[in-house]
């Protein structure tokens, strides 16, 4: 039984000396398990200071314990020290650092500015509605005054399931399905995937729209103007610059097209804006008194407004991104930016 902190010392240079010359982990395994294995040498002291005498047992203690945890300490180093080799392969140095880990399951950009979209309008006092992906006739295009052979058919570029099933081409379907279960007042968005037989680097057979409804007595164009310009405020910045162009839907009257100030350029004129300084960002327009009609709404009680943006369009002047596929190609490279 050793009895002095001399000897614990001399023990304490043997196991440090056999580590330093350890040439494998075995070796540093048997070093290990020689001192502090259950049957080690110092595992033994540490067992037997109880039978010292009185007087020596926190010397002996305190000495054994600070010396157990300096090899332990010394060992973790060897060990980590060691260079691993597998076989077939190079050496790998544990003691280098690790590379970095990619961060996955993060959102898609598209769904990050959909869910912001949705979040401004949803301050606004907007609630979220939603409807099927395939879709009635009646719902996409003749309730919304749409009828059969009407020319405006011909901008949808429509993906027939059979004569009367469509994959829908707007989330305008579901302004109709939420018409014909509540009455005013109405304050909706609908969010969702649309199709349409379009392929170039601004289309896709599938994207993402927006579309909103506001319903009500004595809803006039100006608080359109002022709820879209404030939404422009929200998703670009304060004071971006709007203007809106006359246009033509069949399911509104009056229409118009919404202009921003181009992103790019600042309104000063690019190759993006066409060198007129404005982008075009979305339509929108007083509801048809023939679409109030359909769902039994009395035109000359209600009026409201509609409006339709594309959300791969905002999320393209929002990030300068210049082509559509790149949102579908599942390039990590671009992913990883958002």
């Amino acid at each position: 039984m050793i009895i002095s902190v001399e000897e614990l010392e001399a023990l304490e240079r043997e196991a440090l000396r056999l580590i330093e010359t350890a040439s494998s982990q075995e070796d540093l395994e048997s070093i290990k398990i020689k001192f502090l294995g259950r049957k080690g040498k110092l595992t033994q002291i540490l067992r037997g200071v109880k039978e010292l005498p009185p007087e020596k047992r926190p010397i002996i203690g305190k000495r054994a314990n600070e010396i157990k945890q300096k090899l332990e300490e010394e060992l973790k180093k060897a060990f980590s020290a060691q260079v691993v080799f597998v076989e077939g392969a190079a050496a790998l140095d544990v003691t280098l650092p690790g590379r970095r880990a990619h961060t996955f399951g993060t959102l898609h950009p598209i769904t990050q500015v959909l869910q912001e979209i949705c979040e401004i309008f949803l301050q606004m006092g907007f609630e979220i509605a939603e409807g099927p992906d395939v879709e009635f006739d009646y719902y996409n295009f003749e309730a919304l005054n749409i009828p059969p052979h009407h020319p405006a058919r011909d901008m949808q570029d429509t993906f027939y399931i059979s004569n009367n099933v469509v994959l829908r081409t707007h989330t305008s379907s579901i302004q109709i399905r939420v018409m014909e279960k509540k009455s005013p007042p109405l304050r909706i968005i609908a969010p969702g995937a649309v199709y349409r037989c379009d392929v170039d680097i601004k289309h896709t057979p599938m994207f993402h729209q927006v579309e909103g409804l506001l319903v009500d007595k004595n809803v006039s164009f100006s608080q359109l103007k002022g709820i879209l310009t404030a939404f422009m405020e929200a998703i670009f910045w304060k004071g971006i610059g709007v203007r809106f162009r006359p246009s033509f839907f069949p399911f509104t009257e009056p229409s118009a097209e919404m202009d921003i100030a181009c992103v790019i350029c600042g309104g000063k004129g690019c190759r993006i804006c066409e060198y007129t300084g404005w982008l075009e960002i979305l339509g929108c327009g007083m509801v048809h008194p023939a679409v109030f009609e359909k769902v039994g709404y009395d035109p000359e009680t209600y009026t409201g407004f509609a409006f339709g943006l594309g959300v791969e369009r905002i999320v393209m002047l929002k990030y300068g991104i210049d082509d559509i596929r790149l949102f579908f190609e599942n390039d990590l490279r671009f992913l990883r930016q958002f």
